[in-house]
């Protein structure tokens, strides 16, 4: 059976929930549908990583990231109180451990302030008082930043859409999309939908999704799987903020770190290792039309190659859990590989240019009627709101919905 409708949003993760949303609230009265492929939401990105609510203190100031991120934080904070969802602001420490690490965390000190970050430094024995555990020669605070389920408010998010009379369809992947001059055409494997217009939100397959529109792109999707551990409930408080190590700002991922859930457990990680399947999560997962697609794309050996050393390095310790161990020692040596218990992986996106460079801020393509989100890096869960927002009044200014 075929249904039609004003604006179709394609992706049942945080950023695509809060679109479907942000545009119900926008147009009370339009036909607005949500598919999902999977049968609930949040299943891949949004709901496999640490439930933090950051800062911003890592972004590029006047960068996308770091706008939609300040402003995520406290709308995301906001929503959470608005709608009784729970969430700790429990503050985060990033610690520094050698001489190198104190001139990059001042750098980071500077790119707080140039933020609008609220942030102040602490030397080894204030450290010392306020995380018994960890070990340093000093830290940033980041009091504002969080921890929430992001799960939690990606339901109730679609669950607000759902009663302003937006359509939600799970179970229901796009393989095939046809745009004609009036209308775009749908097929799952299950109906066909007709819709004027589209916004993809689609994560680990943004790239595909814009390729069966035929818009032209020089990226692929590159999964890369960050690899957790979370700690026995005896050391369930360890911790009392979140311990981030000082980032290397050579590489693109923030290192490992203890992360206090909502649940009141703690995790460890997460590593960044390749990963051969785009949705794969177990120990092993391989697909082969995966690593095909990947290894035929000229900016995946190029990617390889500039990150050569740290990839190894990654690789080696995701196999072999004293490496692993090993970096978080740095800061909290009372660890042993026996309080390293299993805990899922997560997987992220990361659009990688033919080129061979990592695309580092939010990434967007177009077509008449469509309009994607083709890279959407961390924070995007605590920027969702934001970002939402801003696929609602870009697809106004470039549809005419007011007309």
């Amino acid at each position: 059976m075929a249904s039609q409708y004003d604006i179709t949003v394609i992706g049942g993760g945080i950023v695509g929930v809060s679109t479907a949303l942000a545009l119900k609230e926008q147009f009370t009265d339009a036909a607005i549908l949500l598919l999902e492929k999977e049968d609930g939401f949040a299943a891949h990105q949004t709901g496999h990583n640490s439930g933090v609510i950051h800062a911003g203190v890592y972004y590029q100031p006047g960068s996308l990231k770091a706008d939609f991120c300040r402003r995520g934080s406290s709308a995301t904070i906001d929503f959470c109180k608005e709608h009784n969802l729970p969430f700790t602001q429990c503050g985060k420490l990033l610690v520094a451990t050698n001489a190198v690490e104190i001139l990059r965390m001042k750098a980071l000190e500077q790119r707080c302030i140039r933020n609008k970050i609220q942030v102040h430094r602490i030397d080894r024995q204030e450290l010392g008082k306020l995380e018994p555990h960890i070990q340093g020669l000093g830290a940033l605070v980041v009091p504002s930043t969080a921890i929430c389920n992001f799960i939690k408010i990606t339901q109730k998010m679609a669950a607000l859409f759902q009663a302003l009379g937006g359509e939600i369809q799970t179970g229901q992947a796009v393989i095939n999309v046809r745009e004609f001059s009036d209308q775009v055409v749908l097929h799952t494997r299950h109906r066909t939908f007709f819709t004027s217009y589209v916004i993809a939100c689609g994560g680990l397959m943004a790239d595909r999704l814009a390729k069966m529109m035929h818009i032209p792109i020089d990226f692929a999707i590159i999964p890369f799987r960050g690899e957790y551990f979370s700690l026995p409930s005896r050391l369930s408080r360890i911790v009392s903020h979140l311990i981030y190590p000082i980032p290397d700002p050579d590489l693109p991922f923030l290192g490992v770190h203890l992360t206090p859930m909502i649940d009141g457990s703690i995790t460890v990680g997460p590593n960044a290792v390749l990963g051969f399947k785009r949705e794969g999560y177990g120990r092993m997962n391989m697909d082969p039309a995966d690593i095909a697609e990947m290894v035929s794309f000229p900016g995946f050996w190029k990617v390889m190659v500039k990150n050569l050393g740290s990839g190894i390095k990654e690789q080696m310790d995701s196999f072999w859990k004293p490496g692993y161990l090993k970096r978080i020692r740095r800061y909290c040596p009372s660890l042993t590989i026996e309080d390293l218990l299993p805990w899922p992986a997560g997987i992220r996106a990361q659009a990688v240019m033919k080129d061979g460079s990592l695309v580092h801020d939010f990434l967007f393509a177009r077509s008449r009627r469509s309009l994607h989100v083709c890279n959407a890096p961390s924070p995007a869960a605590t920027s969702a709101i934001p970002i939402g927002q801003y696929l609602r009044d870009q697809a106004i200014d470039i549809f005419h919905l007011n007309h």
